[in-house]
């Protein structure tokens, strides 16, 4: 047994046996249940969506892809998951994004650390998974779906996006400071000041001068988690730092506001953003 290289950690790296998440969800997460009656479904019609394996340095994590079914390469925006995972509502978001000409993927960001679609504590995944996802492996997933896209051939890795809600929102920011290849990102009500710890050591307003793409930040000035004092903080980071990007704050708007399956859903404004996401990407070559 102790010849066989997956039967141990090497270097403190996670083995092949350690994913705890292996295949995704379906539906919707415990913990956001009952969906709400305005919940959006987007079809498949004229789509290739379902879920796909992507190859990272200590094994395959789950994802979910969505393209049109049609002969690429098309321009490809990775989809960061909030915090309940790569469960329906993002999966939605890939087949919208497809519907417009997108290879979207979502990789399964908590793979290794556990399966959050069954926690019904929203502060439960928090401390017994969310906490524990290092942002270096989270960089380093993302880099890998890159590669695994760009390898199959169907997706134009030089028209790069990435976009992210809630717990992604913060990745978006981090992302677009770590690879030089991204064209343009987009964070959903992303947390831009926390208390950093070993795993988690820089925060979006940290990185703000060592952003590679230009980035639109869209956030709810009633956002009971982000004050909006951050925001005006990343805001002159950014500015003083003579960096592309751009932070629309909606008044009166609470956190989880592109979130249509949830009460916090706020249709105009997530309409709203969905366009200025949409149009930034144009505008900056993802497309």
């Amino acid at each position: 047994m102790h010849n066989d290289p997956q039967s141990a950690p090497a270097n403190g790296d996670f083995t092949r046996r350690t994913f705890a998440v292996t295949t995704l969800a379906a539906g919707f997460a415990l913990a956001v249940q009952p969906v709400s009656a305005q919940t959006i479904t987007t079809d498949t019609t004229g789509l290739e969506a379902g879920e796909v394996k992507i190859p990272t340095p200590d094994g395959e994590i789950p994802g979910y892809r969505a393209m049109p079914a049609k002969a690429g390469p098309f321009p490809v925006i990775l989809v960061v998951q909030e915090i309940f995972g790569v469960h329906e509502h993002i999966k939605d978001l890939c087949r919208r994004l497809a519907k417009v000409g997108y290879l979207a993927v979502a990789p399964a960001l908590y793979a290794r650390q556990g399966d959050v679609s069954t926690i019904k504590d929203i502060s439960e995944i928090i401390a017994k998974v969310v906490s524990k996802v290092p942002d270096a492996q989270v960089l380093s997933d993302l880099d890998a779906t890159v590669a695994w896209v760009k390898a199959s051939g169907k997706g134009d890795t030089t028209k790069l996006g990435v976009t992210g809600f809630c717990w992604g929102g913060r990745i978006v920011w981090l992302y677009a400071a770590h690879n030089p290849s991204l064209k343009a990102g987009v964070a959903w009500y992303g947390r831009l000041i926390s208390p950093p710890d070993a795993l988690h050591p820089k925060n979006p307003i940290d990185l703000a001068g060592e952003l590679k793409a230009p980035v639109l930040g869209l956030y709810g000035g009633a956002d009971q988690g982000i004050p909006v004092e951050t925001v005006d903080q990343m805001r002159a980071e950014l500015k003083k730092a003579n960096k592309t990007a751009e932070i629309i704050v909606y008044p009166d708007t609470p956190h989880g506001f592109n979130a249509d399956y949830r009460p916090s859903y706020t249709k105009d404004k997530a309409e709203d953003g969905w366009q200025r996401m949409l149009a930034w990407f144009k505008q900056y070559g993802v497309s």
